[in-house]
């Protein structure tokens, strides 16, 4: 072909968001590990800077360095900058700064932030993202404001006020990051609700997507789509589910919520751990504490994730709430798949089987490659299987401590981490060269039966 041809030939936008959360990682990185970013001046390395750019533009939360007591004032906000930029998505900034300069947005530039806010049409586009900005906005100051009635008289003025907004905006973001130290999350906090609640609410907002909390605020001027349906009853399911199984499985276990709770304590804490089992990163419990069996059903729950168009990850609520249509569809013996007196297309249920079918191979060929490099770590295969889909599913919760992992299990976790950002699906058509899809179309072999089941 000749050379001109491919010069002009577009970039996928695939392609391009994919590359533009990459570029900002490496920025990201550097950044982190320039000694003026460090505590004391003492530079965490460009390992410790590129995976904590990793975890935090990817809004994920694993971090191999104690952010409280690592980095420095200048390294804490270039932190919270690449988490409230991760999980607006960069596009949304992009947008943002061009609108505050006067300059005009392009019609490619208007594509390229439908797909990275999971739309379906151009219309409307820059209005929605002003909006979406100034709803996160209002939602992380409100956060921040009630974080600061508990941690200004535990840290101070200067100090809670920096930790309320740091705290806020990365629950909203689904980031999982704090400044507490000494890797304990919240687990000074456990018997605090409204600290609990208050970060509940603010992951849950985050992880329900924009245009759902957009169209919840308009549910009187118009009818609720399928999508904000199916987010809302899948969302819920969960909720009560994470809620049920955490009281039920560690109600005894006095390492985790039978260590000096009462009832109201335990079922808080069981409600926060379902929340944070959602892409969240948070903990007020001991991850390495909890039973063989809590961590099976959290990395379960780890793997759905949040919702589309969310600050969240996972394979999303719609993708899991596609499926198991699916499988009803066919157990009841209908041809085509339905909710809520709505038919959904073939091609979406076959993009929901795509998608999870290579987050699995994806966390448990990276489950294996762990349990390979930690063989003489000693630790338990399950463990490794929650980091895995910790790391997958953008989530930030650890039963192992990820820095207590091998440096080069630690590189593993990178890639796996921005393919859980970026979406699996979305790099695999990044990098695929796919024919005219109007000549594939146009090739109808003959039909043969397969025997399945």
């Amino acid at each position: 072909m000749n050379k001109s041809v491919l010069a002009k030939r577009p970039v996928k936008p695939e392609r391009f968001l994919s590359l533009g959360f990459l570029a900002l990682i490496v920025v990201g990185g550097l950044l982190l590990a320039l000694p003026v970013s460090a505590a004391g001046g003492r530079s965490i390395g460009l390992r410790g800077g590129l995976f904590t750019a990793t975890s935090a533009v990817c809004v994920t939360g694993l971090s191999i360095i104690d952010v409280g007591a690592q980095l420095s004032g200048f390294g804490q906000a270039v932190l919270l900058i690449l988490i409230q930029v991760g999980g607006m998505g960069f596009m949304v900034f992009a947008t943002l700064i061009m609108v505050a300069l006067g300059k005009r947005i392009t019609l490619k530039e208007r594509m390229l932030l439908r797909d990275s806010m999971n739309q379906t049409t151009l219309a409307g586009m820059v209005r929605l993202t002003l909006a979406f900005f100034l709803m996160a906005l209002v939602i992380e100051i409100a956060g921040a404001l009630l974080l600061m009635t508990r941690l200004i008289p535990c840290y101070g003025a200067a100090q809670g006020v920096w930790m309320s907004v740091f705290t806020a905006i990365s629950a909203f973001c689904n980031a999982g990051f704090d400044l507490f130290g000494g890797y304990r999350s919240l687990l000074d906090f456990q018997g605090d609700p409204v600290v609990l609640f208050t970060l509940a609410v603010l992951i849950m907002l985050g992880g329900l997507g924009f245009p759902v909390i957009m169209e919840c605020l308009h549910l009187k001027l118009r009818r609720v789509s399928l999508h904000t349906k199916l987010v809302l009853s899948i969302t819920a399911a969960l909720l009560l589910t994470g809620t049920a199984a955490v009281a039920l499985l560690e109600w005894r276990n006095p390492l985790t919520l039978d260590n000096g709770m009462n009832a109201w304590q335990k079922l808080m804490n069981s409600f926060f751990q379902s929340v944070t089992f959602r892409t969240a990163g948070f903990a007020s419990l001991d991850q390495a504490s909890l039973s063989d069996s809590s961590k099976l059903i959290g990395s379960l729950f780890m793997f759905v994730g949040a919702s589309p168009a969310s600050t969240g990850g996972g394979v999303k609520t719609t993708t899991v709430a596609i499926l198991f249509l699916v499988v009803g569809s066919v157990v009841r013996g209908r041809e085509r798949i339905g909710a809520f007196g709505r038919e959904i297309a073939a091609d979406t249920a076959r993009r929901a089987m795509t998608i999870v079918m290579i987050g699995l191979f994806l966390v448990l060929g990276i489950t294996c490659a762990l349990s390979v490099l930690e063989r003489n770590s000693g630790f338990a295969l399950i463990d490794l299987f929650f980091e895995a889909t910790s790391a997958f599913s953008t989530t930030g919760l650890s039963s192992v401590g990820t820095s207590a992992l091998r440096p080069v299990s630690q590189w593993l976790l990178m890639p796996l981490i921005y393919l859980g950002r970026v979406g699996p699906l979305t790099l695999a058509l990044a990098l695929a060269n796919r024919m005219d899809s109007s000549r594939l179309n146009r090739v109808h072999y003959p039909e043969e039966k397969v025997m399945i089941g």
